[in-house]
């Protein structure tokens, strides 16, 4: 039997002189009467915490080791304070388990699915998104303390770590979701934490045109795209969906092709077989051992990869990857923040300027024309929804402009009584010239497929 399994055994099997321990006489009366409904929860954890090796966990499944702790959080509410009714034991007992086994408070937040953000701003305000709109709630850590415990549990996870040598930090949750922590004293008033939600079932195609992210004609051609093996990328500003779409557009991959990804916190979720995963890793507490994006480009060179997918480019990989696209790696894709199809051209050029290399401005759009041959520009709209708002072809270069014709768009015609952008998908009429490339990889696409017209109303 394996110490943790002892010390469920110990508590399930003590009396009731060593459980009235946990309580303070007052009087000749039991004081956990009297204990506040925090008192007796933090007192209870504090006593499975001393007795139970957590080490151990890993000798039961996560539902056996829940449903043996629960039994023993019941025997120790039923005894310390027996005159809980029934909402107040279930919550207490339940807030214990978060709190041993989870992520303490935060804990019904990550399971409400309705929740796309969860914003910690100290120990007493916590923000969530909720259909793109922001609501305070209820939840409170009990103290900045608190809050810091369930920072760290987060980033140790996947072993990074956060103190005050080191106050920033990206991590990721189990399911993917993205989480950025900073602390005092950077952060002034308490502890802030950061998570974007990704669910545990990523979203496929079916689910995005349900949403009327784009209308079916985008997803065909961008279907097309991604099998024809042309290089994309994904422009948007922050919460726009750049990532979802990314996991989306990756279902389209043969199954047969090696992918590597390269991402700061894996949030990927191919479905492919073939897929190597490469996460970049900080520095350490002496300044040394950081791997970089642009470290994992070029080794992810060496590793035969068909395509590579870098989650986003921020800086000097940009120019690696443009030139991976340009050398035998096509179907690659990356996402990078911009406002506009235009602006990321913009931004492409600056982040190749961070490589530190001289080049001049119609080399660098050159590379740019070569090695891209769609983008595609999604953002969040007023209210809340996010759309496919552009598909864009690179086309080539005349003189030092990089030349580009837009495919497919979307149109905002207003906002309605709930302030909630509406408008139609439109198809601009301009035949792509990478139709060709297309069709002698086998991807045929209707004759009016790109006839100027309305393709869906929102």
């Amino acid at each position: 039997m394996s110490r943790l399994q002892q010390g469920l055994s110990k508590l399930n099997n003590m009396n009731g002189s060593s459980v009235r321990g946990l309580s303070v006489s007052n009087n000749g009366q039991s004081a956990a009467g009297t204990k506040n409904f925090e008192e007796l929860k933090k007192q209870i954890h504090a006593k499975l915490v001393e007795r139970l090796d957590f080490s151990r966990v890993k000798d039961l499944t996560s539902e056996a080791l829940r449903r043996d702790i629960r039994r023993v959080i019941e025997h120790l509410c039923d005894t310390e304070n027996p005159l809980l009714n029934r909402m107040e034991r279930e919550k207490l007992i339940e807030e214990i388990l978060d709190e041993t086994l989870g992520f303490g408070p935060l804990e019904p937040l990550l399971k409400d699915p309705t929740i796309s953000d969860i914003l910690v701003n100290g120990p007493k305000k916590i923000y969530v998104e909720r259909r793109g709109k922001l609501e305070k709630t209820e939840v409170v850590f009990r103290d900045n303390d608190h809050l810091l415990q369930i920072i760290d549990r987060i980033v140790s996870k996947i072993g990074r770590r956060v103190d005050e040598t080191s106050p920033l930090c990206d991590a990721r949750l189990p399911d993917g979701s993205r989480v950025n922590a900073v602390i005092p004293p950077i952060a002034l008033d308490g502890a802030s934490l950061s998570i974007r939600r990704f669910g545990a079932t990523p979203l496929k195609l079916e689910d995005l045109l349900n949403y009327k992210a784009f209308s079916p004609e985008m997803a065909m051609l961008l279907e097309a795209c991604i099998k024809a093996r042309l290089n994309v990328i994904i422009s948007g500003g922050t919460g726009c969906g750049k990532t979802t779409l990314l996991n989306t557009l990756s279902s389209f991959i043969p199954h047969d092709e090696r992918v590597v990804t390269i991402e700061d916190a894996a949030e990927l979720q191919l479905q492919q077989d073939h897929v190597v995963r490469l996460e970049t890793r900080p520095p350490n507490i002496e300044g040394k051992g950081a791997v970089l994006t642009r470290d994992l480009v070029k080794n992810a060179l060496r590793m035969r990869p068909e395509r590579i997918i870098i989650g986003e480019c921020r800086g000097g990989e940009t120019l690696d990857m443009l030139q991976a696209m340009n050398t035998g790696h096509g179907g690659s894709m990356t996402t990078l923040h911009a406002n506009s199809v235009r602006d990321g051209m913009s931004r492409l050029e600056t982040m190749i300027m961070m490589a530190g290399f001289e080049l001049p401005m119609k080399a660098m759009r050159q590379q740019i024309a070569s090695a891209v041959d769609l983008v595609i520009q999604a953002n969040r709209l007023q209210g809340g929804p996010r759309k496919i708002t552009s598909i864009t072809e690179v086309m080539n270069m005349e003189q030092d402009v990089i030349i580009m014709q837009e495919i497919f768009r979307f149109k905002q015609l207003g906002v309605d009584q709930n302030g909630r952008a509406y408008g139609q998908f439109e198809a601009t009429g301009v035949r792509p010239t990478f139709v060709n490339r297309l069709e002698t990889k086998g991807v045929k696409l209707p004759a009016n497929m790109f006839t100027e017209r309305v393709l869906l109303r929102d």
